[in-house]
């Protein structure tokens, strides 16, 4: 099989995972192999309670991942700097932090090092002010460091993550056939319409008939879907054209449409192919080529910590001490936690005196505090 071909295989993988989650197990070793990695995982990070969630995992040894959400999650270098960037960023641990730093600390040298890991590439598929979700994948000394082809490759597939993510979310069931889709679809909180390939609706659910008569967002002439945004409605067109010809022939296209309105509110539209794999089963009483999900767009505010990094121009080991200060307390267990020396610590904890205008660690826990809100 070449590469073209694993590609599109993957990607139909992913989408049907999207109806059924069960498939993620399927869909990690494919990533995996795809981007010639050690591990792939689907997980979160709650940075309001500091909190891993690893929902779907493939290649860990399982006493190391126990060691690792036991011992080790918590101070992972990694998080602070990834907590930094944006939904669709792909980065490895070289664009985050020096690698001699990572190659340091306490997470790599009892963790990693034994296991033979050198490096780790990851894409955000998510970001909301409290967490954010990822792909992320580690790389073995087998495999080499990440290269522009690994990025290439992620940057391949992450839209097709986010999007079997999103619409996983709106679709929460264990698996949809085609008896009950119309039943399942009227209990959608989203609007859902399925589609053709010349844009004709063949089934609208309950959210999605009142969109239609309301005709603010999207609108039905003569049976034939559109919106009322016209460089939205265009992109709709052509990805609905072309979802005919099933995974691969989707490529990367629509990930996000953003439908603009004449008010100030905006909504999103995800296209999920149904054309080939599970979800043709899913479809096959509607002669539709696509789902077309609509729902209300979210801001994607600043997090917490970002929040505190453009307030006293952190840097992310400044930032790293900052927190794992407040967490763990003084200098030495900190050094010892994060693999630095106590030097170190001290001189980015004098950095973070100056900047923040404070001179205790209690006031640091202060600040921290006012940042993550009542509820952190």
């Amino acid at each position: 099989m070449n590469e073209k071909e694993q590609l599109s295989e993957l990607i139909g993988g992913i989408y049907d995972a999207a109806l059924n989650p069960d498939l993620w197990d399927d869909v990690l070793p494919q990533t995996s192999r795809f981007l010639n990695s050690a591990t792939a995982t689907l997980g979160s990070f709650d940075f309001q309670h500091h909190r891993v969630n690893l929902s779907k995992t493939w290649g860990y040894d399982p006493e190391y991942l126990e060691l690792l959400m036991s011992r080790y999650i918590k101070n992972n270098p990694m998080e602070f700097a990834a907590a930094l960037k944006k939904t669709g960023d792909v980065y490895a641990i070289g664009d985050l932090m020096p690698y001699s730093e990572f190659y340091a600390s306490q997470m790599y040298l009892e963790w990693g090092k034994p296991q033979g890991y050198i490096d780790a590439i990851q894409a955000t598929l998510e970001r909301t002010p409290t967490a954010y979700a990822a792909l992320h994948c580690m790389r073995h000394e087998s495999n080499g460091m990440v290269d522009n082809r690994i990025r290439q490759g992620v940057g391949l597939i992450w839209p097709h993550f986010r999007r079997a993510v999103l619409i996983g979310k709106v679709i929460d069931l264990h698996k949809v056939e085609a008896a009950t889709l119309a039943d399942t679809l009227d209990g959608l909180s989203a609007a859902m319409f399925l589609v053709d390939g010349k844009s004709r609706i063949v089934h609208a659910n309950k959210p999605g008939l009142r969109m239609l008569h309301e005709r603010r967002i999207v609108r039905s002439d003569d049976g034939r879907f559109s919106t009322t945004d016209p460089t939205a409605d265009q992109s709709l067109r052509e990805i609905m054209a072309i979802a005919d010809g099933g995974d691969s022939a989707v490529g990367t296209r629509g990930i996000t449409i953003l439908l603009g309105t004449a008010g100030a509110d905006h909504y999103v539209a995800h296209v999920l192919p149904l054309t080939s794999g599970a979800r043709r089963k899913a479809a096959a009483n509607y002669s539709s080529v696509a789902a077309v999900f609509i729902r209300k767009a979210a801001l994607e505010g600043p997090t917490p910590t970002e929040a505190m990094v453009k307030a006293y121009r952190l840097t992310p080991a400044e930032l790293r001490v900052m927190l794992a200060v407040v967490q763990i307390g003084g200098a030495s267990e900190v050094a010892s936690t994060l693999g630095v020396s106590e030097a170190t610590v001290k001189t980015h904890l004098q950095h973070v005196f100056e900047k923040t205008g404070t001179a205790r660690q209690a006031d640091l826990v202060k600040i921290v505090a006012s940042f993550m809100g009542p509820l952190g």
